[in-house]
């Protein structure tokens, strides 16, 4: 992974909102868009944003199901992340 993404992950993954989106996809499996403006206190459209982060950081993949947009994590996008941050900061791969 290039330090360019290494740095994109991370600011993804640096607003709270944002990780805790991330969080309840990972533990949920899927959930579309609108599932998940029902669980944060912020508007859809904010949730929206909160998601394209993710997805430009390849944290999260997504799927259309006619007019509905479900979003699931991508977790060997995630050990990638891992992995080349231990190499970056010098420490062992798990």
């Amino acid at each position: 992974m290039e330090e360019r993404h290494l740095v994109r992950v991370a600011k993804a993954l640096a607003d709270s909102t944002r990780f805790r989106i991330f969080q309840t996809i990972a533990k949920e499996g899927e959930l579309s868009c609108s599932e998940l403006a029902e669980r944060f206190p912020v508007v859809q459209a904010t949730v929206s944003h909160h998601l394209r982060v993710l997805m430009e950081a390849g944290l999260v993949d997504m799927r259309r199901e006619g007019q509905f947009h479900f979003f699931r994590a991508n977790r060997e996008a995630l050990r990638a992340y891992w992995r080349a941050l231990c190499e970056a900061l010098g420490c062992e791969d798990p």
